[in-house]
């Protein structure tokens, strides 16, 4: 490329460079793969419905079995690889907040339990921790006024 190129033909230079988008395949793949894992997150409610559970109790047993196994695909590297593969749609929130947990707390494991896997374990999902907490208490400070 020329350093005297004008504007025009270096966003033409760009252009042709450009790899193409493949959004029509990373949506379906995203699609697919969020869908099998609300599929899983239905069959867990169903078993555990299956076994006497009540509804709510169901619930909170899929949340937590859905947390274990996100928490510990990451762990063993699965996640990542299923991610790469699927984007987005490994974002279904209950799985992609335990990846969020673990994953920055693997990438520190070197530095120790305390200041490496525990430090580092909430630098993404801290925050979000804290918001959620500090919004349910203000709602509830709110609604009791209130109500």
């Amino acid at each position: 490329m020329d350093k005297n190129c004008t504007d025009k033909q270096y966003a033409h230079y760009v252009k042709a460079k450009m790899p193409k988008s493949k959004i029509w395949k990373n949506m379906c793949f995203a699609f697919i793969i969020g869908g099998i894992i609300c599929v899983i997150g239905q069959a867990l409610k169903d078993f555990y419905l299956y076994l006497g559970l009540t509804d709510t109790d169901s619930g909170t047993w899929v949340s937590a079995t859905l947390i274990f196994l996100g928490a510990f695909l990451t762990g063993i590297g699965v996640y990542d690889k299923i991610a790469v593969f699927a984007g987005g749609g490994t974002i279904v929130p209950i799985t992609g907040f335990a990846n969020s947990i673990v994953s920055p707390a693997m990438e520190f494991k070197s530095e120790g339990i305390v200041l490496g896997l525990c430090v580092k374990m909430f630098s993404v999902a801290g925050p979000v921790i804290v918001f959620g907490t500090l919004i349910s208490m203000v709602i509830g400070i709110v609604y009791a006024i209130i109500g």
